[in-house]
């Protein structure tokens, strides 16, 4: 099921239009530990209330939206007046031009969705729209109207369909430049070649995000179901490290670690912990 669109309407390309609707391509929450704000004395939730400085606690439902145009003046603009404004991209996504695939810095790219097809008298449009795309081997730019904005899109022509992602302004990028300033570090031709050496050494045959794991999560969990059972927290620790001063002397060890035999997968890496674990109480109860 590919559940509630978060955005329907038409996909234009010049005179040529289909219905398509957008899906979240992405879950900020999927998997994650969330915690509740407690009162340390009596353990209940904490629950949010409105305050005005006049009336005291106030409800949701009589709340407004103001803009602030001078010091504490402010003008209310309501829902039904936000919902009367219509501009073309508020139900077209209408593509103004075409760009090589790699011609967008990934820092532009905010918010990833999935767009499908609307009914099956759609699927013919949609369908040479995309094939045309991968063919070309290009990315569209578009507009479209999405939680009060007009936002700027890149629609990417996927295997099965359309990856339509929001794209940040450049008012909303810093430029390098305003970090960035030049480095006065010496470079030397030894220390390039083992610092290449290291990388070919841990380049990866393509990346798969499925065998990225997040360690933090699974501490936090451990911690948290210890605490569940009652007994004494088991909180994870980083082991300490030496500091090593010598640049020249760091990359010699990392090659020589780097010749080691390969660490198991982290799937692998799981299952070897275990017997390493109990290993080690055998040995302190001998």
């Amino acid at each position: 099921m590919a559940g509630r669109a978060s955005w329907s309407g038409y996909l234009k390309l010049s005179l040529v239009s289909c219905p398509v609707k957008l899906y979240t391509a992405t879950s900020a929450s999927a998997g994650k530990i969330s915690f509740n704000l407690l009162h340390k004395d009596t353990l209940n939730r904490i629950q949010q209330k409105y305050h005005d400085p006049e009336l005291g606690q106030v409800e949701r439902t009589d709340l407004v939206k103001g803009y602030q145009f001078e010091k504490d003046k402010y003008v209310v603009v309501t829902q039904e007046e936000m919902d009367e404004i219509q501009v073309e991209s508020s139900k077209t996504i209408d593509i103004d031009g075409f760009v090589d695939a790699g011609a967008i810095d990934p820092i532009y790219l905010d918010t990833p969705y999935y767009m499908a097809p609307e009914g099956p008298i759609a699927e013919e449009t949609y369908a040479v729209v995309l094939e045309a795309m991968k063919r070309a081997k290009v990315v569209a730019l578009a507009r479209l109207v999405m939680s009060g904005r007009e936002r700027l899109v890149a629609i990417h022509p996927l295997e099965g369909g359309f990856k339509v992602t929001t794209m940040r302004t450049a008012k909303e990028v810093k430029q390098p430049s305003t970090v960035f300033e030049k480095l006065h570090g010496k470079v030397t031709g030894d220390m390039l070649a083992m610092a290449a050496q290291i990388i070919t050494k841990k380049k990866l045959k393509k990346f798969d995000a499925a065998e990225f794991e997040d360690r933090y999560e699974n501490a936090l969990m451990t911690l948290v179901q210890s605490k569940i059972k009652g007994g004494k927290p088991i909180i994870t620790k980083v082991p300490e490290r030496g500091n090593v001063v010598n640049l020249m002397d760091a990359l010699r060890r990392s090659i020589e670690e780097e010749r080691r035999p390969a660490a198991p997968s982290l799937g692998k890496e799981k299952k070897a912990a275990r017997p390493a674990k109990s290993a080690t109480k055998k040995k302190a109860r001998a």
